[in-house]
């Protein structure tokens, strides 16, 4: 053992030097308790779902579908080990893992893949959970999810886990209803089967934090329109009472980290449901609120749990069953059709109303502990 040359002496480190030693930092009290958390996590995520009756699916990892409908995917090909020195010729943008979109399909055809067509990982399982969801009624995933974006921030991953149930014969209310519980199960449980190390975290990480989990367990989440929302955060800020770093605020703007915090430490001091958003900042599988007199001001059935300290930790919605307004909803975001066929004979062959949410269970885990960056 070179104990001269062992980089974890008995002294504190800051998290960067840890991330830069990720392969000895489990023997930390930190990362230890973190990782102890989450394993007992992972078990109460299973629990709740299976007393419930859900059927536990898993979901493809590659993928040629794009969930989120941002294009924010790593690809996934074989061509580069074909064609030699194609690694000195073919450029990859560092910032999203994809290809030059210039070069690439100058020197390839995707028919040589090896699907025959353009493949990522998965951004979610969200689309193929429907397809059980469809068949065995009440679904649910638990995996890894991956997300090119160019987000250095403390609460986003390129790849990260996602729990992603389906319930089928529901509405918004029984879909928020269902997040607000499972987060309150997992909270109920960290208190009961993580004792020691929710201590630890409570001393030297969060102050208050076995009172703030014992709040979230005694108390319903605050409940609130988008509409409500943005305007309480304009009133605030016209009262001189928050001070935003982003000061445009107006109906249809996607809430930053600043907002989204604002709405649960200062005014409600508890975890916020909102729902009802704009369609233009909502996915494209989301369903349609009844039209608004005013066509700009358009919602969805969409709801995110936002919580102190975390922000956002979850996102759900009720599902599009309506195929003529799916396929417009295609149209007017020049989606091809045709990449979604399999999705779309969900519709055609018999839907049910449907609604699910995702929870990324490292942001979950930041709400459970305290931790403030999701690195750690």
């Amino acid at each position: 053992v070179e104990s001269a040359a062992y980089p974890l002496a008995k002294k504190q480190h800051s998290r960067e030097f840890l991330r830069e030693i990720a392969h000895l930092r489990p023997r930390t009290n930190l990362i230890g308790a973190v990782a102890r958390v989450r394993s007992s996590l992972s078990g109460a995520v299973h629990a709740f779902f299976m007393s419930r009756d859900f059927k536990y699916v898993h979901t493809p990892l590659i993928t040629s579908a794009d969930c989120e409908g941002a294009g924010e995917m790593f690809q996934v090909t074989s061509l580069l080990q074909k064609a030699e020195g194609a690694h000195q010729d073919v450029k990859i943008d560092s910032n999203t893992g994809r290809f030059d979109g210039y070069r690439f399909p100058a020197m390839f055809s995707y028919k040589q893949d090896f699907f025959g067509r353009p493949t990522y990982l998965t951004v979610s399982g969200q689309l193929n959970v429907e397809n059980y969801a469809c068949a065995l009624s009440d679904v649910y995933t638990f995996g890894p999810c991956f997300r090119a974006e160019n987000s250095h921030t403390s609460r986003h991953l390129a790849e990260f886990w996602m729990i992603e149930p389906e319930l089928c014969f529901a509405d918004i209310h029984d879909n928020m209803k269902c997040a607000e519980e499972f987060i309150q199960h997992c909270a109920r449980h960290v208190l009961a089967h993580c004792r020691e190390d929710i201590a630890f975290f409570d001393k030297f990480i969060e102050k208050g934090l076995i009172k703030r989990l014992e709040n979230l367990i005694a108390e319903p989440f605050a409940r609130v329109s988008y509409t409500e929302a943005i305007d309480k955060l304009l009133k605030a800020q016209k009262n001189g009472k928050a001070k935003f770093e982003n000061t445009n605020i107006y109906w249809g703007f996607d809430l930053d980290s600043e907002h989204e915090r604002y709405l649960t430490e200062k005014i409600y001091k508890k975890p916020v449901i909102v729902y009802n958003y704009p369609a233009a900042i909502k996915a494209f599988y989301m369903r349609a609120n009844e039209a608004d007199e005013d066509e700009s001001k358009q919602t969805v059935a969409a709801m995110d749990i936002l919580a102190p300290l975390v922000g956002e930790v979850c996102g759900g919605s009720v599902r599009e069953e309506r195929l003529d307004v799916l396929d417009k909803k295609l149209s007017d975001l020049n989606m091809d059709a045709e990449d979604y066929w399999w999705y779309r004979d969900l519709r055609r062959f018999g839907s049910v109303p449907h609604a699910g949410f995702g929870i990324g269970f490292e942001r979950l885990i930041m709400m459970m502990t305290g931790v403030e960056n999701i690195r750690d």
